[in-house]
């Protein structure tokens, strides 16, 4: 099994990577955060790597962080979660900010996450919520509160206004997040204005 890769980076893409080591490149699956800080195609790149192994394939999903790898183990262990879906999940939301709304058990937050269902959703929060709870412990993240009901709808009516816009799902969930830790006071207007600007 190959658990830890170094070399060369060859290729990227926000799907998968090409990592040249002892002239052999692997193709390396990985979520959005790790794509974001992968350095210049050229330089030498270290990732954590889970070795997925089928019938007919063997498969490679890389990591920047541990707490990356960590996350993804604790996903597919759920029933019905596979690599590829928790790949997706990780890039839909942050680590840290997927780690809060598991330790929560926010199912409503899980289920906003791209390619995420009710039941999916309400699974992870259920099977999940104490060992994330035990990793905010452990790396001393804050945990806030379950936003309130009136704070949901404004995001919701936020992320529908710019899915009307014509902005995909994903770049337009991303964009609301990180207006929401800019703006003082939560408002519609406020959250679409600054979102916009993230997205320009």
């Amino acid at each position: 099994m190959i658990a830890h890769l170094s070399g060369e980076l060859f290729k990227k893409s926000t799907q998968s990577v090409i990592i040249e080591a002892g002239g052999i490149g692997y193709e390396v699956f990985v979520p959005l955060s790790t794509f974001y800080a992968l350095p210049e195609t050229g330089e030498r790149v270290s990732v954590h790597i889970f070795t997925h192994v089928r019938e007919d394939a063997l498969i490679l999903f890389g990591f920047d962080t541990k707490l990356e790898k960590e996350l993804f183990l604790m996903l597919i262990s759920v029933s019905g979660i596979g690599p590829k879906l928790s790949v997706n999940i990780l890039s839909g939301i942050g680590p840290q900010e997927l780690l809060k709304a598991m330790g929560r058990g926010d199912a409503v937050r899980l289920q906003a996450i791209p390619g995420v269902g009710k039941k999916t959703a309400e699974r992870i929060a259920l099977e999940l919520k104490d060992r994330a709870s035990r990793i905010l412990e452990r790396e001393e993240i804050p945990l806030e509160p379950v936003m309130e009901v009136a704070d949901k709808r404004l995001i919701d009516d936020a992320l529908s206004a710019l899915l009307n816009l014509g902005y995909s799902r994903k770049s337009a969930g991303r964009a609301i997040e990180k207006a929401q830790s800019v703006i003082k006071e939560m408002s519609i207007e406020g959250l679409i204005k600054e979102a916009l600007k993230i997205l320009a």
